[in-house]
């Protein structure tokens, strides 16, 4: 049986993944602090015997199990949650990492970080490639997030070139599905709860600025791949079907039967105007691509948010 530590497993896509790797007979330690994330999230497998909650904050943490494999998923990663908590957004990406690849070297663990689509900034390269550099303020309202998750890139490297130990990076586009805060300050629960409530949809901008949708259990099945595999990446996981942010409006608006207008706002600083994974590498490598289309992963977010 594997033990796993999965970081930030209590949050929306780590709870997910959590579920994933107890289905898949492993023993699982998930450790949260909940400044973002819940124990709701995680409340059925509290009995699981092969389950483990720990309520710690991975920058002050030690840790005795000997583990083979650990997820790095602790993050905030809302707009809302890193521009209330920046200075920790910011330790986590770099203290938490150092402490947990610390960890995975005594162990010699696997170790997997998930990174972000937000490290191409507003980018210059359509659709993004794993090759591309980015377009990043390193001082904008946003900093605080894109460039933790490229410190904990280039601090995997560093641990490559001085221990010979490989990290695997990930780089997660938009996901979304059940769990997800409902004042998450995303796009997704946004529109969700604005349709559900009769509420005018909040568009920042013009809403020609485009995302890719990717649900949540066909990210959860990417990371699983990308761990089980002989690659490092980085690697781009998400869903290449591009929608504008009014077109995505209007799908919500379609599925949830409502006929209501747009609410438009001055566009956020530093917001992407494009995003789209180029994902050549992930069917590659990891014979990975997704699988639930827009109309049935928002249908079951969609009901999940009403409950």
């Amino acid at each position: 049986m594997k033990k796993i530590l999965v970081s930030g497993g209590a949050g929306f896509i780590g709870s997910h993944l959590c579920d994933a790797l107890i289905k898949k007979n492993s023993e699982v330690f998930c450790v949260d602090n909940l400044i973002s994330g819940s124990e709701k999230n995680i409340e059925h497998l509290l009995e699981n015997k092969n389950f483990h909650f720990l309520k710690e904050d991975i920058n002050f943490f030690s840790f005795d199990e000997k583990v083979n494999e650990v997820f790095h998923l602790a993050s905030l990663a809302s707009p809302v949650d890193y521009s209330a908590f920046p200075v920790e957004t910011m330790l986590v990406g770099s203290v938490g990492t150092k402490n947990l690849l610390d960890l995975a070297v005594k162990n010699k663990a696997k170790f997997l970080f998930t990174s972000t689509s937000e490290v191409y900034g507003d980018p210059l390269e359509h659709p993004q490639k794993e090759s591309y550099w980015g377009n990043v303020n390193p001082v904008g309202q946003r900093s605080q997030y894109d460039e933790s998750k490229r410190f904990s890139e280039a601090l995997i490297k560093a641990y490559e070139k001085k221990f010979g130990f490989k990290g695997k990076i990930v780089r997660i586009f938009n996901t979304y599905g059940p769990r997800m805060k409902v004042d998450d300050g995303r796009v997704v629960p946004n529109f969700i709860n604005q349709v559900l409530n009769n509420r005018l949809l909040t568009v920042y901008g013009s809403g020609k600025q485009t995302r890719s949708f990717c649900f949540v259990s066909d990210m959860v099945d990417g990371l699983i791949k990308m761990m089980d595999s002989d690659f490092f990446g980085p690697v781009n996981l998400g869903n290449p079907v591009e929608y504008s942010i009014l077109d995505f409006g209007e799908k919500i608006k379609k599925l949830a039967g409502k006929n209501l207008s747009f609410d438009f706002r001055p566009a956020l600083p530093d917001d992407p105007k494009q995003r789209k994974p180029d994902i050549s590498l992930a069917k590659e490598k990891l014979g990975w691509e997704p699988k639930i289309s827009l109309d049935t992963g928002l249908r079951t977010t969609m009901d999940y948010f009403r409950n």
